[in-house]
């Protein structure tokens, strides 16, 4: 089976779904791997070390996805990538299906099989095929270093003949997995560190690398390891007490997310406005409207002296690793699916059905359901 690695064309984005180590590994196993020349650049890995890898380099996008059995993505495709897409084909990516509506239609006009990786199951089992965990790592790391790169004051404190610099105190809201890589390179390069979230449960996560918790008494469990959306109510109360928080600290790394939704206002201006001129806020929800009010994604806005800035397509920063991190994700979600090079997945299977966005141009997802009406295609 042809296994197409296309150039990713969402502008900006520097990773590559596939590494040549990982290309190997599934070229071994009896795929047939082929890349669009190019596609690894921006991330390091060289078209030549692609065909040494046993993979063939095509030279655009058409030969890339001619014939194709299963396309491998990072972001789900435009319209114009999906219709590359071969009929009764099968893709493989983050796909939010209401934010590509263009490209869910066409991909069931083609009868196109789509599997996400926003839509794994949060189980045991899963682990390793976890792409939203292993981006958030990369995300989280960076939002350490893009906080201290910004701030005008040192991270680590200082005893010098010319007096002690204090350290700095760095907030981070949201403890999921990329709140606690931001934990842990703000404690690495020397603040003294905060943290909140409003499941109970991240509270001995984050001491466990140093941070203090801050406990508003405001909680919110969700299911799968997520929070769930707050209340008018319980935003009102958790923006009150996180006011002096807020306030108190040189650096506020948000990363608070709910699933399918856009992100939770943390930060309101008028809290900005509490904090101290040089201040920083990282704001790692940008993408999805931000954490806080004045956020703008990809831009740094300057607000009284408070440097607000919105991360956009944050572990694309960091290509080379978080490329290959997620092509060991897909790896192990082929393993699951396509062992030794033909690929047929378990629909039994609570991982294969829980990604799967279409089934031979079905709408399976509640998102694509939603947009298609669950009419398009013909389930098989």
């Amino acid at each position: 089976m042809k296994l197409a690695v296309p150039t990713e064309t969402r502008p900006g984005e520097r990773r590559v779904a596939l590494v040549p180590d990982v290309a190997k590994r599934l070229a071994a196993a009896g795929w047939e791997v082929v890349v669009q020349a190019g596609a690894g650049d921006e991330a390091a890995f060289s078209d030549q070390a692609y065909r040494d890898a046993g993979a063939t380099v095509a030279p655009d996008a058409q030969t890339t996805h001619d014939g194709a059995d299963l396309v491998v993505r990072v972001n789900a495709p435009s319209a114009e990538d999906a219709a590359l897409v071969p009929q009764n084909a099968t893709v493989l990516s983050f796909f939010q299906a209401a934010q590509s509506p263009d490209a869910v239609r066409a991909l069931a006009a083609s009868s196109a099989t789509v599997f996400s990786f926003d839509l794994l199951p949060r189980i045991s089992r899963a682990q390793g095929m976890d792409a939203l965990s292993s981006q958030a790592t990369v995300s989280g790391y960076r939002a350490g270093l893009t906080a201290a790169e910004h701030l005008t004051k040192f991270f680590p404190m200082f005893m010098t003949a010319a007096g002690t610099v204090p350290p700095a105190k760095v907030l981070v809201m949201g403890v999921g997995v990329a709140g606690l890589q931001s934990i842990a390179t703000a404690r690495r390069l020397g603040a003294v560190v905060k943290a909140y979230d409003v499941r109970a449960a991240a509270k001995e996560e984050a001491e466990s690398l140093g941070a203090t918790f801050v406990d508003l008494g405001v909680k919110a469990e969700g299911t799968g390891g997520y929070a769930r959306e707050l209340t008018d109510e319980e935003l009102a109360a958790q923006r009150a007490a996180l006011a002096a928080e807020v306030a108190a600290s040189d650096v506020v790394i948000t990363t608070a997310a709910v699933p399918g939704r856009a992100a939770p206002i943390l930060v309101t201006t008028a809290m900005v406005e509490g904090m101290s001129r040089g201040a920083v806020i990282v704001d790692m929800a940008a993408d999805s409207g931000g954490n806080c009010e004045l956020s703008e994604a990809g831009v740094v806005v300057d607000h009284q002296g408070v440097q607000i800035v919105g991360m956009a397509n944050p572990a694309s920063g960091m290509p080379t690793h978080a490329s290959f991190l997620y092509a060991r994700n897909v790896a192990n979600v082929l393993a699951l699916m396509g062992p030794e090079g033909n690929l047929a997945p378990d629909w039994e299977d609570e991982i294969v059905a829980g990604m799967c966005v279409l089934r031979h141009g079905t709408a399976v997802a509640p998102a694509a359901v939603e947009l298609l009406g669950g009419t398009q295609g013909a389930q098989s």
